[in-house]
């Protein structure tokens, strides 16, 4: 109730402070207009009006807008009786109503709602959510703790005005943004804005140390602490999993047909390495701007609270669920939109992601192969005959900027073990094997291991390379089956590392991005106003792939050399292998996103360097 109760007193007096600036620019503007004439009176008051307009449309805004349900699988009682009737009797134990939904949610996360009206003062309806990757990870004394701490919410009274609190943070949200930040009523709003996320905060860490105080009475401190320090483990691990398991197919065309599934299996097979990290200590670091305590300080408080004997449930917290996998299942299909990507059982889905990560990189190197030897459709067939007329090192000191050519077609053993990899896949003599515990297994159709590094080894040299020949040929890998397949790059799977609005390129005025694999050159206005917004809304308008797919994208790779003739503002020329030259001209009044400027030059500098060493 205080934390609401403070949000409203403090978002009150925003507007408070609106009015009295209102009045005190119409004074001003007034006296201005007296004192000189109506066209200077307006100039100057016109911007410090708009700033206080600012405040009232922000108000608006929030008063209309509403906190929507989080997007999940509702749960009923007949889908799973046995977690219904656990949160109504930890809702009987804490002392508060059971909520009348709960839902499953795609992340690793707890948390209540309530739709309160009047301020508060009359309840509404109750939502709990439980996120699924969280039950996975848990027991049942654990989950039965964190819904405990979720109900304690209820019973602390922290929703019944969480409305109001939501909405002060949205008016202000609205408010800062639409003022400019060059606008001298804007420090007054930014000044409050500071202080009232200050009271806020600190109104919830006080709501959230509450909830842990009911947590512990209802499921004890034991429960109680070891849901805290699994949540981090949890939380870790679902990144982990989807960073290694998931994005990598997602990226290139394909989903698995159960998320969740592989999740828990994921869950269950590196339980030595989920019990190292639990063996940590947590971090006590906290700041006044945190809206949750530190984890140490929220276990210590546990530790001192009284030991109440409470009977231990170890089971597997999904045992409440009934049928996890169905449940895991329909999720999938509530949160998991697959559009026109392919759906493969986890197995199938593992070899397809890594043989098209295989490709991927493969294709790299053949069209580096292709431009080197003016060949169309450049494969490893191509390569051999490279090397075997002693060019590798020609086509290697590309990849090995810091060693000799001969050293470079030495170190290229590693790229050809890659190629030899996918013309194994290929040649049907070779299978990728997937493993919850570690790193995916090249194995051959009985099943062993599959290594080819010996075979790479002989194949970059050319007195050893038709022993190279034979010894795959005996293996059953036919060598024209690796080929190029993307024969110009593209930005997929790229992050962006800058963004610079108005940037010349080739004399027309462009936007420019940066990415870690090349630039993308946008079409841009004349006028240098806005840019950095104009690049946020680019960057949100698409996927980078897709921008790099419909506008000019320059790869790296392509790229031969490049010369800053200017460092203040940039101007520079880019090289690139078919001959063309690209020439950069920053503008004094262009805008960026961060420090793209420094980030561009940075850039240039490897681009230069990099060439200079080949």
């Amino acid at each position: 109730m205080f934390r609401a109760a403070a949000s409203l007193l403090m978002l009150l007096g925003f507007y408070v402070i609106a009015l009295i600036q209102l009045v005190a620019v119409l004074a001003f503007a007034i006296w201005v207009t007296v004192e000189t004439t109506a066209v200077v009176g307006i100039k100057l008051g016109l911007p410090l009006l708009v700033a206080v307009g600012a405040t009232f449309v922000g108000l608006w805004r929030a008063i209309r807008t509403r906190s929507e349900p989080l997007h999940g699988l509702i749960v009923t009682p007949r889908d799973a009786p046995e977690l219904w009737a656990t949160v109504h009797t930890l809702a009987t134990e804490v002392g508060t109503r059971t909520p009348d939904e709960i839902r499953l949610v795609p992340e690793v996360n707890a948390a209540v709602s309530e739709d309160a009206k009047m301020l508060g003062l009359v309840g509404g309806r109750r939502m709990l959510y439980l996120g699924l990757p969280l039950v996975q990870s848990f027991t049942v004394d654990q989950l039965r703790a964190v819904i405990a701490h979720e109900l304690g919410h209820y019973s602390g009274k922290h929703t019944s005005l969480g409305a109001v609190a939501y909405r002060g943070r949205l008016a202000i949200g609205h408010t800062i943004s639409r003022i400019g930040k060059y606008n001298p009523v804007g420090w007054v709003f930014r000044g409050y804005a500071r202080l009232y996320l200050l009271v806020d905060n600190a109104a919830s860490r006080r709501q959230e140390r509450d909830a842990d105080q009911a947590s512990v009475r209802v499921a004890g401190p034991a429960a109680a602490i070891a849901a805290l320090k699994d949540s981090a483990v949890a939380d870790a691990a679902w990144d982990f999993f989807f960073a290694r398991y998931v994005a990598p197919g997602w990226e290139a065309g394909y989903a698995p047909d159960d998320v969740f599934g592989g999740f828990g299996q994921f869950v269950a097979a590196r339980q030595d390495e989920l019990a190292g990290l639990r063996e940590r200590e947590p971090e006590n670091e906290s700041s006044r701007w945190d809206t949750h305590p530190s984890l140490a300080e929220r276990i210590a408080i546990m530790r001192a609270t009284p030991q109440p004997q409470h009977p231990i449930d170890s089971r597997p917290a999904v045992a409440l669920l009934g049928s996890v996998r169905a449940a895991g299942i329909a999720l999938q299909r509530e949160v998991i939109e697959p559009g026109s990507r392919q759906v493969l059982a986890w197995p199938q889905f593992i070899a397809a992601a890594t043989t098209a990560g295989l490709q991927h990189t493969s294709d790299r190197i053949f069209r580096s192969l292709g431009r080197l030897t003016g060949t169309a459709d450049p494969g490893l067939a191509t390569l051999f005959d490279l090397i075997a007329a002693g060019r590798l090192g020609e086509l290697a000191e590309e990849f090995f900027s810091n060693a000799t050519r001969k050293e470079a077609a030495a170190k290229f053993a590693g790229p050809m073990d890659t190629l030899l990899t996918l013309a194994a896949i290929r040649s049907g003599v070779a299978f990728w094997q997937m493993s919850w515990s570690g790193p995916v297994r090249l194995i051959d159709a009985a099943g062993a291991e599959l290594d080819l590094e010996d075979i790479a080894k002989l194949a970059v040299a050319p007195e050893t390379l038709d022993e190279a020949r034979a010894r795959l040929a005996e293996t059953g890998v036919r060598v024209e089956t690796a080929a190029v397949i993307e024969k110009r790059a593209t930005a997929r799977g790229a992050d962006v590392i800058g963004a610079m609005a108005n940037v010349k390129v080739n004399g027309v005025e462009s936007d420019l991005l940066m990415l870690d694999r090349g630039f993308v050159v946008v079409a841009a206005p004349k006028s240098t106003d806005k840019g950095a917004k104009r690049l946020e809304q680019l960057l949100g308008s698409a996927p980078v792939e897709r921008l790099a797919a419909q506008n000019r994208f320059i790869p790296y790779e392509e790229l031969r050399g490049a010369a800053i003739t200017k460092r203040t503002p940039i101007r520079a020329e880019l090289r690139l292998h078919d001959g063309s030259v690209v020439s950069l001209e920053e503008r004094w009044s262009g805008e960026q996103l961060g420090k793209s400027r420094d980030t561009l030059e940075k850039v240039l500098d490897r681009i230069a360097r990099d060439a200079e060493e080949v």
